[in-house]
């Protein structure tokens, strides 16, 4: 009995690290071993482009994500990492989720190859009230599909407590 479960939470660790590194951290081999007549996952090439405001110690984000293609995406998933601790209770949107004390991670729904996906809009409050908060948004999965080009889906933005919006 203890034998199984060792091995089943060894085999959950060896899955974990296996998702950890998928699709959306390749690079340019769509997970597989390589060599010949290796199977190359579709490419995809995700975007976010937004905006958020820092007022009174609440944030709100948008942003609408991209896919330039050139295969479509079932549906990928972006996290949002704060460099402050957020409230302890927060109102999320639906696909939305607490993953951590300053991350959340939202689904991004279907994006069709060179196609827009639906705009996502959030709120959150921060712990504290901070003068300036750091958000950095990055895809973690990308429905299956390879990006090769990582620069334009890891964006980090300063947001200072003005009530301006800052673009990404």
């Amino acid at each position: 009995m203890r034998r199984t479960r060792v091995l089943a939470v060894w085999g959950t660790a060896v899955l974990a690290a296996v998702a950890a590194a998928g699709p959306a951290g390749a690079t340019g081999t769509g997970g597989a071993a390589g060599g010949a007549g290796a199977a190359r996952a579709p490419e995809a090439d995700l975007a976010y482009h937004g905006s958020a405001v820092l007022s009174g110690g609440r944030v709100d984000v948008r942003f609408t994500p991209r896919n330039h293609g050139p295969s479509a995406v079932p549906g990928a998933s972006v996290q949002l990492r704060w460099s402050v601790p957020l409230a302890d209770r927060l109102e999320l949107p639906a696909g939305c989720a607490r993953t951590g004390e300053r991350v959340l991670v939202c689904g991004t729904g279907p994006l069709a190859a060179d196609g827009f996906g639906e705009q996502i809009r959030l709120g959150v409050t921060l712990r504290d009230r901070p003068t300036e908060v750091t958000l950095e948004l990055d895809t973690v999965w990308s429905g299956g599909t390879v990006d090769d080009n990582r620069a334009n889906d890891r964006e980090q933005v300063v947001i200072l407590a003005t009530g301006d919006p800052y673009s990404f």
